[in-house]
């Protein structure tokens, strides 16, 4: 089987008195989070940076101590292991990648927890929302 893994970040910005978190939507309308395949020589981090540079336009700091993955096979005989981090925004001037995706958004967590598609990200986004709550980010 063949392995494939990416890297990722699950942004959250509280500059007001509410969270929000940046989703991207893609072409074929699932709702998740920036992310994208490891390359030569790169680490997790700095694939995740660069991936949420390229399909969102922003720059992001990494918050501590949140390392999360999720697997499963986009395709037969592909098995796709997936690393999340949490970070903030540095820039806040999204612009999705119109060549893979149809829009970036903010979301509060409770209308993200709607939009997001896929078992395997809501399951990350609660692990999110708990790591939150216990380290009062």
């Amino acid at each position: 089987m063949k392995q494939e893994k990416s890297c990722g970040a699950l942004i959250i910005d509280k500059s007001d008195a509410s969270y929000k978190i940046l989703l991207i939507q893609h072409k074929t309308g699932h709702w998740s989070f920036p992310k994208g395949h490891v390359e030569a020589n790169e680490t997790e981090h700095e694939t995740a940076s660069r991936e949420v540079k390229e399909e969102t336009g922003i720059d992001i700091e990494f918050l501590p101590d949140f390392r999360e993955s999720i697997s499963y096979s986009p395709a037969r005989g592909v098995m796709k292991t997936v690393i999340y981090f949490l970070a903030k925004p540095l820039t806040y001037d999204c612009r999705p990648q119109l060549s893979e995706l149809a829009a970036t958004a903010w979301f509060s967590f409770e209308e993200a927890e709607k939009r997001i598609t896929f078992p395997n990200d809501k399951s990350l986004f609660a692990k999110m929302k708990e790591y939150v709550a216990r380290n009062n980010y």
